[in-house]
């Protein structure tokens, strides 16, 4: 059976009523684009925040972090968001529940939520990395110094390990991107989800993954580009 090329069903209506093929797929495109960027928010502050922990000499307080870090590496992201979809709301008090359940947005703030503390957890073991990389004596000197621990974080230890890990966080934004897609099994009709919807309902399956290969394309190769260009700006020199 002969497939038929039909590039113009991009410029047709949609049955759906949301314009037409192409307009849809942009839209998607648009989801896809806010929910990795706001869930990339949530991971480095998160994953900053947990990766610092990681390396404190308070041992109950680095147990925390690694136990918060070890749920989320090790749980499929599916299972983690059919869980906060699907089992979160049932646990939080009545009127918050029934509020997520409502919400025409609770899909968009699951997926970012979801995916945002899945990253957070492997950024977190990148910061914690970067930090055990340094030499013990700069945080010795900046206590030394008069810094409370917190201040030699934030002054002296932090902003080295960022310069350290910088490229490699560059892998987990594109993650994040393409993780994104899984967003679809909870009704988030992100760019995955409506190059589907195209398939479905105009059986141009190749013209409608093509497109949206594409863009998931210039996307990466955008961040990478990017991230290229801050790591050559502001990356640890070479001993």
């Amino acid at each position: 059976m002969n497939y038929h090329w039909n590039w113009q069903i991009l410029w047709q209506q949609s049955p759906d009523g949301s314009g037409t093929y192409l307009q849809s797929i942009i839209d998607g495109l648009c989801w896809t684009l806010a929910t990795a960027s706001a869930a990339w928010l949530v991971a480095l502050a998160l994953g900053f925040l947990i990766g610092a922990l990681c390396t404190v000499k308070n041992r109950w307080l680095a147990r925390l972090a690694n136990a918060y870090i070890e749920p989320f590496r090790n749980i499929p992201l599916l299972v983690q968001m059919f869980l906060f979809y699907f089992v979160l709301p049932e646990l939080l008090p009545s009127a918050i529940g029934d509020w997520l359940k409502s919400n025409p947005y609770s899909s968009f703030m699951t997926a970012v939520v979801s995916l945002g503390c899945y990253t957070s957890a492997r950024v977190a073991v990148q910061v914690a990395a970067g930090i055990r990389s340094l030499s013990r004596g700069q945080e010795m000197a900046a206590l030394a110094t008069g810094m409370t621990q917190w201040q030699a974080y934030r002054h002296v230890l932090l902003p080295q390990a960022v310069r350290i890990v910088i490229l490699p966080l560059t892998g987990e934004f594109i993650g994040v991107m393409k993780n994104s897609a899984v967003a679809l099994t909870i009704g988030l009709m992100e760019l995955t989800a409506r190059t589907r919807s195209m398939t479905e309902l105009s059986f141009q399956t190749f013209e409608a993954f093509i497109v949206a290969t594409l863009l998931y394309l210039a996307i990466n190769f955008t961040v990478i580009f990017i991230m290229r260009r801050v790591n050559t700006r502001f990356a640890a020199p070479r001993r």
